[in-house]
């Protein structure tokens, strides 16, 4: 499989896949393909759809092979933003929140239960995130612009609701209140932030769908 992101900062990922070759994406995710892409909408079993539900997502996916020849299918972002890829490989996965675009077949997607109950009641990340393992390359959508850094060992950061895309397995989340009656009150940064603690890399969005949607409810 062969890729181009084309179009920032309303991105697509245009892939070209050899025949029998195979790609796995959210329904509705796909914008344009060849005539020789065959499509099949898959539960993938009760567990994961719930899984898929219970974390935001679509609760359906689709997979798309390239029959009798080479073909060729794009996948387009639904909010203004960057499309960033990842390869994925043993041992080093990926947890994601409402970022996932598409990936090919060998990755694997699941859910991910966070250890600490709160961070999910309280943190704005959702109990339960995706999980991207296996190997091969996925397709990340993220809300603005993106900003990567990597975390070492006990090294934290302090990130608003919302602004996580992603980060590796081996990252930690849990929830700090916001200190000061007068903060909480007038801050306007609510009454709980993240803490993603590493070791490992995390993916920072700018401009995530529900800070838009917070400003333009006035």
């Amino acid at each position: 499989m062969r890729y181009s992101i084309e179009g920032e900062p309303l991105p697509v990922v245009i892939c070209n896949l050899e025949q029998g070759e195979v790609m796995i994406t959210e329904s509705g995710a796909m914008s344009w393909m060849s005539p020789n892409m065959k499509m099949e909408t898959t539960g993938g079993g009760i567990g994961k759809m719930f899984g898929r539900a219970l974390s935001g997502e679509s609760i359906f996916l689709n997979r798309y092979t390239a029959m009798n020849g080479n073909g060729m299918i794009a996948f387009a972002s639904s909010f203004p933003g960057s499309i960033r890829a990842f390869d994925i490989v043993p041992g080093q996965d990926l947890i994601v929140k409402s970022a996932f675009l598409a990936a090919v077949s060998s990755v694997d997607l699941s859910v991910f239960f966070q250890q600490r109950i709160g961070s999910g009641l309280f943190g704005g990340e959702g109990f339960i995130m995706q999980k991207l393992s296996g190997r091969g390359t996925a397709f990340l959508e993220v809300d603005g612009y993106a900003v990567e850094y990597e975390l070492q060992a006990g090294q934290s950061m302090v990130v608003d609701s919302g602004n996580l895309a992603m980060m590796d397995a081996t990252c930690t989340i849990d929830i700090q209140m916001v200190k000061g009656v007068k903060n909480v009150l007038f801050g306007g940064e609510g009454l709980f932030n993240t803490v993603v603690t590493g070791p490992g890399k995390i993916l920072l969005q700018t401009m995530p769908v529900s800070g838009v949607a917070a400003a333009l409810a006035p």
